[in-house]
Order: structure tokens, then sequence, then C-alpha cells
């Protein structure tokens, strides 16, 4: 690890003076190797997830293909310097904003999206002249090797090296002295990496979790917001870092959007709980540990008081919980206190929107929050 960083460091000021159309070659290849390896990406995101192809190019391929593109289209402008005004202290001289590489950059990925998530990030550092150090997830093993590979065939280590293994590996890199650090994760881990970056002064980028909140007042179409819900919650079986976490509804629309999430439900993944498990189009949690964490905060918030409306079904040997919804639930119920990060939705009702409001304001800040209404105020 020492060492190849040590290459990286020999090695970035000629990767910082390459220029956009060796940069656009590098990130061509990067995107046609990608795409001649959708089959092979396929069977890895099967293997760890159980995804179903459609999805893994919806959610995986497609959105790193995209950002390459537009990349390589805006690349060239966006390294040129812009003229600024010159301060009159300055009065005789020229100014100019100019971009310039960080120089060694780590990478660190999570598992519920390990190509988005890790790609897109190398996309950026590699278009800004960078040399990157990468760590994919030890949760999706098959994934994690399909990518070291296919970057070996591509580039040098001392310009893009991806190093597998536990927390132990993401512990070591971070000692190493970064000029910027990419992560993905848990607010929890991200304190431990803006920690460790603080050490060097290294800049950070920080995407972080969080409960986001559906708000459905009484002016919503309800058949629209139950058929948005349903695919945002239960794609990747909520695995998402942006799925809709809870749900605030009307209490004069509960009835309403309850019967239709399932109907919703049962067209898309099947009308049965048996038909359910056995759609293509419902992947599996990451791990064991994770779908038993699932089951035992459902079991705890069912004996709280909160009602299981449909789904609850958990499968420990196939890493599978079935798509839930959970009405009656109290702001102090167990499924309310982390991120859920599980194909659960739970369900509150209000009365007046100050209410919903209040609700989310009283937690932590969420990475989004969606609003369904026909009221312009509402938004």
């Amino acid at each position: 690890m020492k060492t190849v960083f040590e290459a990286q460091r020999r090695n970035r000021w000629a990767i910082a003076r390459t220029s956009a159309e060796e940069r656009r070659v590098k990130l061509r290849r990067l995107r046609d190797a990608l795409l001649a390896n959708r089959g092979r990406l396929h069977k890895a995101l099967y293997d760890d997830f159980r995804k179903n192809p459609d999805e893994a190019d919806l959610t995986e391929v497609f959105p790193v293909v995209s950002e390459i593109n537009h990349t390589m289209k805006h690349l060239a402008e966006w390294m040129r310097p812009s003229s600024v005004p010159t301060p009159l202290a300055l009065f005789g001289t020229r100014s100019e904003f100019r971009l310039e590489p960080k120089g060694l950059v780590l990478i660190l990925s999570p598992w519920n999206y390990p190509i988005n998530l890790l790609i897109n990030p190398l996309v950026a550092a590699m278009a800004a002249g960078n040399c990157c150090m990468l760590k994919p997830s030890s949760k999706v093993p098959h994934t994690s090797a399909f990518v070291k590979r296919l970057l070996a065939e591509l580039f040098e280590e001392n310009e893009v090296a991806v190093f597998e293994g536990s927390a132990a590996v993401s512990d070591a890199l971070l000692e190493l002295p970064f000029d910027h650090i990419f992560f993905t994760g848990s607010p929890r881990i991200g304190k431990t990496v803006m920690a460790a970056a603080a050490k060097n002064l290294a800049t950070v980028t920080l995407e972080l979790g969080g409960k986001s909140p559906i708000i459905i007042d009484e002016t919503a179409d309800i058949r629209k917001a139950a058929e948005r819900t349903v695919w945002g919650k239960f794609l990747n079986a909520g695995q998402t870092c942006v799925a809709p976490d809870y749900l605030l509804i009307h209490e004069s629309r509960l009835a309403e959007f309850v019967s239709e999430a399932k109907r919703v439900i049962a067209e898309r993944f099947g009308p049965t709980e048996e038909a359910r498990r056995s759609s293509p189009d419902l992947c599996r949690l990451v791990s064991v540990g994770h779908q038993q964490g699932l089951a035992k905060v459902l079991a705890e918030s069912v004996r709280h008081g909160a009602k299981v409306e449909i789904g609850g079904t958990c499968d420990e040997a196939e890493r599978y919980m079935s798509p839930t919804l959970l009405s009656g639930v109290a702001e102090d119920s167990p499924i309310m206190r982390d991120e859920i990060f599980g194909p659960i939705l739970p369900i509150m009702t209000f009365r007046s929107l100050d209410e919903a409001v209040r609700v989310v304001q009283s937690r932590d800040k969420p990475l989004a929050l969606y609003v369904f209404s026909r009221d312009e105020r509402a938004v």
C-alpha cells in the first residue's frame, strides 16, 4: 500500500500536466471497457445481491456512462483559466481563476451501489488530473473483484490502484497523507474519515446517509404518490441513501394510500408473498447480519404498536425481506431510531402540515425530502 502510494506521489505531477484530450482518452477507455464487460458486471452484482440486470444497468452502468460522457464534453471548458477582476491594490497586474489537481485522492466506496459510487468519484478525480487509490466494500466481494480486475487492465498502479479487504484496509489507507478523500457511507464512519483527513489537512467530500422523509398532504394525487413511493423505496431492496425512510401523510388520506401502495406492490412484485419472494425484480439484502438487524427492529416496532399492512416476511438463508408497509408508527418507535436501509416503510399521520414539518425538523437533517402536494404553498 505504501509502495503504491509513493509511486503515485512520484507520478502526480506528470498526471497533473496531462491535457484535456489525454484525460478524455482515459475516460473513453474506462467507459468502453465498462460497457464491453457489462455481462461480467451483471453476474457479479447478481452474485452479491441477486440484482436484476435491467436494474443493474439503470442504477450502476448508465449513471457512470452518463457521467463520463458529460465530463468528456465539458472537460476542456472546465480546465481553461477564467479572467477575474483585479483589486485596485494590485493595479497593473492581471488576475485569473485556475483549477488545479489536488494530487493524490482516496476513494472509499459503500456496498449498496458498488460501481456507481466508486467509479463516478474516480471519473471526477481523473478528469481533474489526480492519481487515485480506491477501496471498494468487502461486503460485495464479487463486484469488488470485478472492479479491481477491470481497472488493473486499464491503468498502471502509479495512477489508479484498487485495494480490497476489510475495514482494517480502510483504516490503513486513512493513515496515508492523501490530498483529498471521497467517502460515501454512514455519518458515524464519516466522522472518522474527517478526523483522519484533518491530520493531513486533506479536503473531503462526504456523502452521508440519513432518514429521508416523504410528506403527502391532503391535496396529493395518491395514485401517483403511491407509485413513486413504492419505486423509490423498494429499488435495491431499500438499500439506497436517498430512499424514502419514513412517510408522513395527512390522516384523511392514509387508508387510500395504503390501498394504492398494496396494489402497486402486487402489480410490480407479485400478488402473494410467495410470488414476491420469487420475483426477479426484488434484489436481496447485502448480508445475513443486515437481514437479521432489519428483522429484529421490525419485530420490536410491531411490539411497540406498529401494524404490518403488507410484507414482513423474512428468509435469512436467502437474505430476503419482502416489501413492507408499517402503519400506526409512533415517533419513538424502534424503526424511527436509525436509517433503515431496507424494504420497510414506516407510516405516520399528521393533521396539519406544521405538525409534519415539526417531526422532520426534530430529527437530524435528512439527505433528501420528498413532497407530494397540489398546494404550491406546501413546497
